[in-house]
């Protein structure tokens, strides 16, 4: 096993490394997760947690972890007899994104159940991480299926298998850790809420502080064992004062007057349930128990918020997490100094400052008082006029989107392959199932039914005697099963000076806003291509960073003449790369426009051949239909034809509509069944 690079050598990221050290003080915090972008040793420190978590001490032989004065009567293993068990570290387990169900929660051994008779359990990785750590990288990109198993035994400290006539349950109780990008897409919200903590992180920008991550990687890859060994000291310091604040912990008094601060700061900041306020109050007490002290006072309080609050703040996965930290501080002074918890004004420089997550939160405002700009407002008197405030070169200034709404279900036809989602239908590993087959590889989903039914007629032949049916290889029939799958929405806009009415682009930009929000919510890859002036251009990639889009398109400039043809061609180019990337994934594009061609020669023709290339692939298409007033030239009608697609007006976009509530898109998937 190699040496992991020690935790107390990791430079800088105070907040990443106290929240994790309070969890390892207090495991009912509740986790971390750690948003980031790459490179800025979210895994190093992760990883590296794991060896100054105390040991536990286990019954022998038990592959559940259970503790021997309290063993689970319900243990798989057991019973056991309460007496003394054996000591080992506590596990760091790690699961990986890929990772199947059977791999999570364990897996019945089928051929034996048949063959034998008897209910034979491998247990997976959550009975491996009860009591330890079960560390996921990349969280946001884990599979939906994988996520509602995390909540489930999250929320009930259990891991519960029910399959085929078969029922096991067995403690799962353990340190959920995940680290992520937030560029590569965000969490469900039931997942993030069920992180205790959360801490952003980025890169140091001083180069001191970059020439010493540099030095001391370098070291530690030339000798991972000696670059340990001069950490040592540093390392059992920090494993001693865990132990002490362990033992110390249940001695820490939380007076009413910080419980008061706590309530009244969720209040505050709106956060939803009352999750928050158990989190912030054991967050509260483990850190003072890690200062070594036995009274909860107003600054561990703030630092509590700090970390558990960020995330529970959110109210669409468009808006940023952070704190306004004046508000913070405004709402502890108000409901401080009540039970003497409260009477030190908490000093952002002294002990109870240290760690505080980055400020993610609102900039402060202009000197004169007037409110902060937000991003993609404008000046008052850019107001003035339909276009808004010309900018050099015919640009027109940026406009805010309009308020989002709940939109139809956009599906593709036919029956998809692809990763699994929520928007059209496909055959899945997760579904209901629909039929049998031979298995093609390894069997992942035993048909049991279809598997008797094929061995049967075969045992007499095979002398069978005895309870158990002679399976073999030949019988296995895999399940068929239809779910859901996530398609690619690429957003084809049409930004040119057509379109540049501020309350007609404001509309627009609320309906492309909605639709990436039901792309998030259906687990879609998304990308935005742009044309106005004489070209288009892809404004972002196809990425699972939803938020990323709408970023892009809030600040969308626009006008110009309407290159139609370039934009199409664009997002054709596009498709082309993403389905060498991703051939199982199914496009769907949305193009937003009122149907004008104007740009370069002979427009209309070229938009028109342009067009037909997707009808000719069989790529789904939806035209969204921007055009206004009270002369109506029914353009994208005839577009959504040349597609192969639908069209639909921005009224009709709405769920409320009088239209339903779900349509299909014309045309007919190249992986249509």
């Amino acid at each position: 096993m190699s040496t992991p690079f020690p935790f107390t050598a990791v430079v800088g990221q105070d907040d990443l490394r106290l929240a994790l050290l309070l969890n390892a003080v207090s495991p009912a915090v509740g986790g971390v997760l750690v948003r980031g972008e790459k490179g800025t040793a979210k895994s190093t420190a992760v990883r590296a947690l794991s060896a100054l978590v105390p040991e536990v001490d286990v019954v022998a032989g038990c592959r559940f972890s259970c503790a021997p004065g309290s063993p689970d009567p319900a243990c798989p293993d057991g019973p056991h007899e309460a007496g003394p068990g054996v000591q080992r570290p506590a596990r760091m387990v790690e699961l990986p994104v890929g990772a199947s169900e059977d791999r999570l929660v364990g897996a019945l051994d089928i051929e034996r159940a048949l063959a034998e008779g008897v209910k034979a359990f491998e247990p997976g990785l959550l009975a491996d991480a009860h009591r330890g750590i079960l560390y996921v990288d990349e969280v946001n990109l884990l599979h939906d299926h994988l996520v509602d198993l995390l909540l489930d035994a999250a929320a009930m400290g259990a891991s519960y298998v029910e399959r085929e006539g078969v029922s096991v349950r067995h403690a799962a109780r353990f340190l959920l850790v995940g680290t992520m990008n937030p560029e590569e897409g965000e969490l469900r919200p039931q997942l993030l809420d069920r992180f205790g903590l959360t801490v952003e992180v980025a890169a140091s920008r001083e180069p001191d502080q970059r020439v010493e991550v540099v030095r001391r990687r370098l070291a530690y890859d030339d000798d991972p064992e000696g670059f340990a060994a001069r950490w040592a000291d540093e390392e059992s310091a920090v494993r001693a004062r865990i132990v002490a604040a362990r033992e110390l912990l249940p001695s820490v008094r939380l007076g009413d007057g910080a419980l008061r601060q706590i309530a009244a700061t969720c209040a505050a900041f709106e956060v939803d349930g009352m999750r928050a306020d158990i989190v912030m109050a054991r967050t509260a007490t483990a850190l003072a128990a890690w200062d070594g002290r036995t009274e909860v006072l107003a600054e561990d309080v703030r630092q509590a918020a700090l970390l558990a609050l960020p995330h529970r703040r959110r109210r669409n996965p468009f808006d940023a997490p952070g704190l306004d930290e004046d508000k913070l501080d405004e709402t502890l002074e108000e409901f401080g100094g009540q039970d003497g918890d409260g009477d030190d004004d908490p000093d952002p420089d002294g002990p109870g400052g240290g760690g505080r997550p980055p400020q993610d939160g609102p900039d402060d405002g202009p000197e004169d008082g007037s409110a902060p700009q937000a991003p993609g407002d404008v000046p008052a008197q850019a107001e003035s006029g339909e276009g808004g405030q010309p900018q050099p070169g015919g640009e027109q200034s940026p406009v805010r989107a309009a308020e989002p709404f709940r939109t139809k279900v956009l599906s593709v036809p036919g029956l998809g392959e692809g990763a699994a989602g929520r928007r059209s239908r496909a055959r899945t590993e997760h579904g209901r199932t629909t039929g049998s087959r031979r298995p093609q590889g390894a069997l992942t989903k035993l048909h049991l039914a279809a598997t008797v039914q094929a061995a049967a007629p075969h045992q007499l032949a095979r002398g069978r005697s005895g309870r158990g049916l002679v399976v073999r290889r030949d019988d296995l029939r895999q399940a068929t099963r239809e779910g859901r799958e996530g398609n690619l929405v690429l957003f084809v806009v049409d930004a040119s000076g057509s379109m540049a009415a501020r309350q007609r682009m404001s509309a627009v930009k609320g309906a492309v806003l909605s639709l990436l929000l039901d792309a998030y919510q259906r687990r879609d890859k998304v990308g935005l291509v742009t044309f106005r002036g004489s070209a288009a251009e892809v404004a972002l990639p196809p990425t699972s960073s939803v938020d990323a889009a709408a970023a892009r398109l809030e600040t969308l400039p626009t006008g110009g003449r309407t290159p139609l043809a370039a934009g199409l061609l664009r997002a054709h180019d596009v498709l082309r790369v993403e389905r060498l990337r991703d051939a199982a994934r199914r496009p769907l594009v949305v193009l937003v426009t009122d149907g004008r061609a104007t740009g370069g020669p002979e427009p209309v023709t070229l938009a028109g051949r342009a067009a037909r290339l997707f009808a000719a692939d069989g790529i789904a298409s939806v035209v969204v239909d921007c055009e206004a007033g009270p002369v109506r030239l029914g353009l994208t009608g005839q577009l959504a034809g040349e597609l192969g697609g639908t069209a639909v007006t921005l009224d009709e976009l709405r769920a409320d509509s009088i239209a339903g509530l779900v349509r299909d898109v014309q045309g007919t998937s190249r992986r249509a069944a």
